[in-house]
């Protein structure tokens, strides 16, 4: 399917969930003059789309599978990592905002206090500071230029208890779908690596380093860490596509220099001059434990990103 014709299908499938929960909002305050019915095609026209478009996406990866790209790692310090596509593809069960091969990571560091574990009832969201990955700085993974900044949504509470969850799946999902992707993937950078793009979400708002048309080189600080967007909690969500439109875009594989793709559970540790490590697992509760195989002796091909001058 054409860059085009992905970009067409996109809008259409957002004017048809938009059409559906009108008609709900709609009918609770008069009577549609129609079938009950008919008011559910919008939504089977958007999911027709959809499937047509994931089966695009797979018979893409079948055929034609992309060759992942190495890149740095976009943090520093010590991290575990979520929805990893070393586990499955899609990572994050859809092919949709080119999150194809995306990764989730959260920070774990050895000294002061860890993460709050999920809980059941109570409390019912913890703040932002509770969680050590908000505000860690997120830093360029090759030298690049700056295609799109944006840092102005705001940093929500954490999703973390069942109401919490039920909340976000229920409510706030349906909403940020309808707001279309800048509201699914919050505050967001992407990067030109030269014909490859990297996203950053959920960046901390006002947090941004750099603006768009700016050059940055790798390592470099673009801004931090936040939970904006649909985010349960604060934490990095990072992927490569193909193109600057996430609506219109193809999800790349990636590797990062020295880690490989990390597996989920994993604690990696890498630092500012390069140096990387897999720790072992992390549990739900934070606990640790050491892992068998390390990522990154894969033995695919890898191609390096291109890179612009700063």
């Amino acid at each position: 399917m054409s860059v085009g014709r992905r970009k067409i299908a996109a809008r259409i499938q957002h004017a048809l969930w938009l059409i559906f929960f009108a008609q709900i909002a709609v009918g609770f305050f008069v009577e549609l003059p129609y079938n009950y019915w008919l008011s559910w095609l919008p939504a089977l026209g958007a999911i027709a789309i959809s499937l047509v478009t994931s089966r695009s996406a797979r018979r893409r990866i079948e055929t034609e599978p992309p060759a992942p790209v190495e890149v740095a790692p976009p943090v520093t310090g010590r991290w575990s990592v979520l929805n990893s596509p070393a586990d499955k593809v899609p990572s994050h069960g859809t092919h949709n905002l080119a999150q194809t091969y995306a990764i989730d990571i959260m920070a774990e560091p050895e000294k002061g206090p860890a993460r709050p574990a999920p809980v059941w009832f109570w409390p019912i969201a913890y703040r932002n500071e509770a969680y050590p990955a908000f505000g860690a700085p997120l830093r360029a993974v090759a030298d690049a230029t700056v295609v799109y900044a944006e840092d102005g949504q705001r940093d929500h509470l954490s999703r973390s208890s069942l109401a919490g969850v039920l909340y976000f799946w229920l409510i706030e999902g349906v909403g940020r779908t309808l707001g279309g992707a800048r509201r699914i993937v919050g505050n967001h950078i992407v990067l030109d690596l030269g014909g490859t793009y990297a996203v950053y979400a959920h960046v901390q708002r006002g947090s941004l380093e750099v603006r768009a048309g700016e050059k940055v080189v790798a390592g470099q600080v673009l801004g931090r860490c936040g939970n904006s967007g649909n985010s349960t909690q604060p934490h990095v969500h990072f992927q490569l596509m193909d193109g600057p439109d996430l609506d219109s875009a193809r999800g790349v594989p990636f590797r990062w220099r020295g880690l490989g793709v990390p597996a989920n559970g994993e604690v990696f540790t890498t630092g500012a001059d390069g140096t990387t490590g897999v720790d072992g697992t992390t549990g739900a509760d934070g606990t640790s434990g050491t892992t068998g195989a390390d990522s990154a002796d894969s033995t695919e091909a890898v191609v390096p990103a291109s890179s612009h001058g700063a």
